[in-house]
């Protein structure tokens, strides 16, 4: 689908809303007697697909193609230009007395600002705590585990298959909803018994911090990790979970949003890092077919990897220490999490940032290049 924007992905080239540029003079000019133009770009032609704008200034077409052809052709004239990394292709279309001017402008997917940020730091000495597991025998987690009859859930089947089966469940108990906010009280037993009350489900984090909870009350270590966009300016973000296989040795990936794991060629299960070193190499993953959006659409490799967690994997957050209601703010309280950057990362400084929320709570967040630290293996 084609799509005007007004932003791009590189942090310094944001613009800013409401700012207009004075069109530059001796730019070629297409008339239409239409409002509704096609667009051919590389032989895919797109029928009545852009709509002249003369209000927006300039009107901008993207491309994620350098040196596309791309063909904007009117009910009476047409023009070819070729995009170009470098520099912005304009012209303007005349619709009677009005003037849009507009611009081609090639943008990279997501998958190419992944892969140009690959440089991270073993030797990072920054100070990060430990992450830590709340023990299975902690009473809240033991109520948690009776009260949703997790080991039943979970089945007879080896560690993997419980894991998985316990995700399934929860997909299919508690709807993923990306528009609202989570509950105040941000814990299993308190969300889901809100969702069943009021009829409403969880967005990505909410769902994650449930899987959590209910992992450690099996014994699982495992954590909800933020994924996170290069762009300061998108709020659109993925919440996962990981879980530590002492069978395989390694962290898994595991998504209840919608009921995903990820695969190698082989069929062997991956973590998020195997995944993010596997999507810049250009190296095969397979996503599970039976993932979906709430039983309501299917969740495919090519939207799911390439391009939304391509996006979403540039930096990563996970909390410090994985426990019971570890979210819900409260005066005194204090939430700690380690963020893990690639050296690209625009903001590197400060090591430590330390801040106060809303409801009386402090928030720190720990900073380091290092791989190795914030995949260590639970103790």
């Amino acid at each position: 689908m084609i799509q005007r924007t007004l932003r791009v992905f590189a942090p310094a080239l944001v613009l800013v809303a409401g700012q207009v540029f004075a069109q530059p003079k001796g730019l070629p000019i297409i008339k239409a007697d239409s409002l509704m133009v096609d667009v051919i770009e590389d032989g895919v032609e797109e029928k009545a697909s852009w709509r002249i704008s003369p209000e927006l200034k300039p009107d901008v077409y993207t491309t994620n193609t350098h040196g596309a052809r791309i063909t904007f052709r009117t009910n009476r004239d047409s023009i070819t230009v070729v995009s170009d990394s470098a520099k912005a292709q304009d012209f303007v279309i005349q619709y009677g007395k009005q003037k849009a001017w507009t611009r081609v402008e090639y943008k990279p997917t997501y998958l190419e600002f992944l892969r140009k940020a690959t440089s991270f730091n073993g030797d990072d000495a920054r100070p990060i705590p430990a992450f830590t597991y709340q023990s299975p025998d902690a009473p809240e987690l033991m109520a948690l585990r009776k009260a949703f009859n997790l080991d039943s859930i979970a089945g007879e089947g080896n560690e993997i298959s419980r894991m998985l089966e316990v995700m399934h469940w929860l997909h299919d108990l508690v709807p993923h909803d990306g528009q609202h906010d989570n509950p105040v009280v941000k814990n299993a037993l308190s969300m889901v018994a809100e969702c069943k009350r009021d009829h409403r489900g969880l967005n990505c984090r909410g769902l994650a911090t449930v899987l959590n909870e209910c992992y450690l009350a099996l014994g699982y270590k495992s954590r909800f990790l933020t994924c996170m966009p290069i762009d300061t300016t998108d709020s659109d973000c993925h919440v996962i979970n990981i879980a530590w296989s002492n069978d395989l040795n390694k962290w898994i990936w595991l998504d209840p949003s919608h009921d995903a794991w990820v695969m190698d060629e082989t069929g062997a299960l991956l973590g998020p890092w195997e995944v993010r070193e596997r999507l810049v190499a250009g190296e095969p993953l397979i996503l599970n077919p039976a993932a979906n959006w709430n039983h309501r659409m299917s969740t495919v490799r090519e939207d799911y990897l390439l391009s939304y967690m391509a996006k979403n994997l540039y930096w990563l957050e996970c909390p410090v220490e994985s426990r019971y209601d570890t979210e819900t703010r409260g005066e005194g309280k204090t939430i700690e999490y380690v963020q893990l950057l690639p050296l690209e990362h625009h903001t590197q400084k400060p090591d430590v940032v330390k801040r106060t929320g809303g409801s009386g709570n402090t928030i720190i967040e720990y900073r380091t290049n290092d791989p190795a630290r914030f995949w260590a293996a639970p103790r």
